[in-house]
């Protein structure tokens, strides 16, 4: 069990929002922290402190005014600590090598690999030809509907068809090196973990063995704990809004201890 730090850019800044709360019109989003230090001061942090696999992620849409400034943040980071990030925000076969030679480890894939509602296999083969599976992060980031969890694209607002169980993980792990998985619906919320969704993801991380790291919702030591009693420590984590570099409460320079 890892902890895996994030960097979220919105408009071109370091953000922490509302993750139900994104829109594409207006580029608008409900702020929980607004950062007064770009992205490239946190990969530096994260850099200085050996923490690999932290997520970069672009939160404005590929045709957004904002697009280019939010990528300049990215890239920045990138350079700041060359092969410990990994990154995603549209990202496809044609632009995924950009990225990583930018510095990135992995690149983060959900709306490319799941156009249209479903997986498209298609799409997965020419990503991974473009830039190799160990390269790869998919993103099934979940959303709640009729009792179900389903993978949500377009920056979370969109639901698929593809239900978010074992046996999604199993026919997609031949695709990628790892999974990370937004809880959307406790996403920025700090009002604790989405436990239903970690049950689904603890099972099929001890059943396919995939690499899963969770985020959404943690906000406290306790939350923690729990996440790492529940998972059998199968599943690594993300601390977003609670962390202390982000105006929570959580301390990063604990946390970082855990690695």
């Amino acid at each position: 069990m890892e902890f895996r730090p994030c960097i979220d850019i919105h408009n071109g800044r370091v953000k922490q929002i509302v993750g139900g709360s994104l829109s594409d019109r207006g580029d608008r989003a409900t702020d929980n922290f607004v950062s007064d230090k770009d992205a490239a001061w946190y990969a530096g942090l994260y850099a200085r402190d050996g923490l690999k696999g932290a997520h970069v992620i672009l939160l404005n849409a590929s045709d957004s005014e904002y697009r280019e400034k939010t990528k300049e943040q990215a890239m920045a980071a990138l350079r700041a600590f060359p092969g410990g990030l990994q990154v995603g925000g549209g990202i496809n076969a044609d632009n995924a090598l950009e990225y990583i030679k930018a510095g990135a480890s992995h690149v983060i894939v959900t709306g490319f690999v799941f156009s249209g509602g479903k997986v498209r296999f298609d799409n997965l083969d020419r990503l991974c030809k473009a830039v190799g599976k160990d390269r790869i992060v998919l993103d099934l980031s979940a959303r709640l509907k009729n009792g179900k969890y389903f993978v949500v694209t377009d920056r979370w607002q969109t639901f698929t068809d593809e239900e978010v169980n074992e046996a999604l993980f199993e026919k997609l792990s031949g695709y990628c090196d790892e999974f990370l998985v937004h809880g959307v619906d406790v996403e920025g919320k700090k009002a604790g973990l989405d436990k239903e969704l970690i049950k689904i993801l603890a099972d099929a991380s001890e059943r396919t063995k995939a690499v899963i790291t969770y985020a959404g919702g943690i906000s406290s030591e306790e939350d923690i704990k729990l996440l790492e009693e529940m998972s059998g420590g199968r599943l690594n984590y993300t601390v977003g809004s609670a962390l202390d570099l982000f105006g929570g409460n959580l301390k990063y320079d604990e946390l970082k201890k855990r690695r």
